[in-house]
């Protein structure tokens, strides 16, 4: 069956592979992409696929929420339902990891815009359909305050673990919030020191192939074995589920993350 996949971070690494696995699939994708001119050609290319489906292109800074928010409603107001969404889009090295609005960008990209964007397209959304996160085997218990900006972090590998922790915390907590009621929304290490862009920038290293990560995306997003892993972490560097850093199962301390996300975006 065809699916609507709306993948973040589209436009190189991981996101871009996973796309093209998708579309020669047959599936329908939304892209997402900073950079309209990359996305266009990543539109053309996707769409040269043999058996592809239908492919629509979104542009966003995902340091910038106005640009989330908006990109959420153009989504809403093309499509009438979503059935994955791949939060895949995030940062690590930067030369300046401060946004305009004084904010952590890895924070803001890495943990509160896949956020948003999940709580903005849920209405178009179904229990049958499924959101799939991207951790981290990196994972750091989170300050708090580094996550509103009232704390800057420093140290850049302890800001992006910090993030992938954040993030997989939201995703925990989310699906004990709506239980049967909601999509399938699950987090996933897609494998340590894959080739991507971030890895060779931040680390200086080739990396592993991009397929170790594409297939469990791709497997995440559509296959049975993820039916009922709804708040659960899949590690797969140890090809299996797993527990996160042991932060990632405090109740209490998921929630506040959360309360901590939503006051920065309400502010």
């Amino acid at each position: 069956m065809t699916k609507n996949i709306l993948i973040t971070g589209a436009t190189d690494g991981i996101g871009l592979e996973t796309a093209k696995t998708l579309a020669a699939q047959g599936h329908n994708l939304l892209i997402h992409g900073r950079n309209a001119a990359k996305l266009n050609d990543v539109e053309k290319t996707l769409s040269a696929i043999s058996n592809s489906g239908n492919v629509d292109s979104f542009v966003a800074d995902l340091t910038n929420l106005n640009d989330v928010a908006e990109m959420a409603n153009a989504v809403k107001s093309r499509f009438s339902k979503i059935d994955v969404l791949l939060n895949n889009a995030g940062v690590f090295r930067m030369a300046d990891p401060i946004t305009k609005d004084d904010m952590d960008a890895r924070f803001v990209v890495n943990t509160i815009s896949p956020y948003l964007l999940t709580q903005a397209l849920l209405p178009i959304m179904e229990a049958s359909s499924r959101i799939v996160n991207l951790s981290s085997a990196a994972q750091a218990p989170v300050n708090l305050d580094a996550i509103v900006g009232k704390v800057k972090l420093n140290d850049e590998f302890e800001a992006y673990a910090q993030s992938k922790l954040a993030i997989t915390m939201w995703t925990r907590a989310l699906a004990k919030q709506w239980g049967d009621n909601g999509p399938m929304i699950v987090a996933v290490n897609p494998g340590s020191m894959l080739a991507s862009k971030m890895v060779k920038e931040g680390f200086g290293v080739a990396g592993n192939d991009l397929s170790i990560g594409v297939d469990i995306l791709v497997r995440a997003a559509l296959s049975e074995e993820f039916a009922d892993a709804s708040g659960k972490y899949f590690d797969n560097d140890a090809r299996r589920f797993a527990s996160p850093h042991p932060e990632g199962l405090n109740d209490q301390k998921s929630l506040e993350v959360i309360k901590a996300v939503e006051s920065v975006i309400g502010a």
